[in-house]
């Protein structure tokens, strides 16, 4: 997503996103919408949004009607809160959870997910008042949950800086959830933040296999890039683990697979590595499964097979991908002696594909 994006208000009056240069209108496109009277076709968030066109990507700017967020059980992540500055996101990964979100917003989790994002732009003013509520307990908060804040769209509204004081004065622990470069563009207050307060990082490497990362996640950095990005934050001081999701069933749950990508995340210093398997709820499965269905077609009776009618594949499986991880994790010193299997070559150098 560009800078320069076309961008222009005609039914109300909307600050310009901070660093966003203003641009010729272009003949024969509309890139603000009415936002009120326009009938009931219309997707509901477009009906409370400034709607703003960047590069193709729409953005709609909405108040955030509350900050932080309770994470399902369901999700099984290793947190309670979360708060997210974008609704959608631009990685487009086909068996992203988040998808399911807008479909309560009247968008299509399917095609309108990474091209239609909400964009909280208060984000930071409202977080500052509930962490500041009697009624708040302090509980660490993941952020990025519901798209990856640090997405393509940070670039023109750079919301995170905000957030991060806002923790950061707070004194709340917190832990960044990303797959992309430019959360390096807020090392220095993440460095800041964890003189006052805990702060961590998540970087989500489900596989290695750069070839399939085209394919389910088309706009994402390489697993490469994401595991020099742990690395580059952990030698930053800000302890950097990989979120092992999710791990595909039948497609990256080899034992090879699984051993690739575990010795990667050691080998980049990651000081955790947590796996969560494929989750297949209302909205992101039938994307998955139709991308199944043409890639892998063999596939698709084992799948049914796994999942049921659930959202999650069955226990026993889930059990034994979690062991197969946490002796891998063991094996390589994740969480012990990580210091062993620390990249082997200069910052500048690349990892090794595999």
């Amino acid at each position: 997503m560009r800078r320069d994006a076309t961008s222009r208000a005609e039914d109300q009056p909307a600050a310009r996103p901070r660093g966003q240069q203003q641009t010729p209108r272009q003949p024969g496109r509309t890139v603000q919408q009415s936002l009120v009277g326009e009938g009931p076709t219309r997707p509901r968030v477009e009906r409370q949004a400034v709607t703003r066109v960047f590069d193709g990507i729409t953005c709609y700017e909405v108040p955030a009607r509350a900050a932080l967020e309770r994470v399902p059980e369901a999700a099984e992540m290793p947190f309670s809160w979360g708060a997210s500055p974008y609704r959608g996101c631009e990685a487009g990964c086909g068996y992203c959870t988040a998808r399911r979100g807008h479909r309560y917003l009247g968008l299509d989790p399917g095609r309108d997910f990474s091209t239609k994002i909400v964009v909280k732009t208060d984000l930071a003013r409202r977080l500052r008042r509930e962490l500041g509520s009697p009624r708040w307990s302090g509980e660490p908060v993941a952020l990025g949950l519901t798209g990856d804040c640090y997405q393509p769209a940070e670039e023109i509204y750079r919301l995170m800086p905000g957030v991060i004081r806002v923790l950061a004065d707070a004194a709340n622990p917190f832990t960044v959830l990303t797959k992309s470069p430019l959360v390096l563009r807020d090392l220095d207050l993440l460095r800041d933040a964890a003189k006052v307060t805990q702060v961590g990082a998540l970087v989500s490497v489900g596989f290695v296999d750069d070839r399939l990362r085209r394919a389910v996640e088309p706009g994402a950095a390489t697993p490469q890039r994401r595991l020099e990005i742990c690395a580059t934050l952990n030698e930053a001081g800000i302890p950097c683990g990989v979120l092992m999701a999710p791990i595909l069933p039948l497609i990256t749950d080899s034992t090879d697979h699984l051993m690739a990508t575990v010795r990667r995340a050691a080998e980049a210093g990651a000081v955790s590595v947590t796996p969560v398997v494929l989750r297949l709820p209302a909205g992101v499965r039938e994307w998955y499964m139709g991308w199944l269905e043409r890639e892998h077609p063999g596939l698709v009776p084992r799948y049914q097979a796994l999942y049921g009618r659930g959202q999650v594949a069955e226990d026993g499986y889930r059990r034994r991908i979690a062991e197969q991880v946490r002796v891998l994790a063991e094996t390589y010193g994740i969480g012990r002696d990580a210091r062993r299997w620390r990249r082997r070559r200069s910052p500048d150098r690349q990892l090794a594909l595999v």
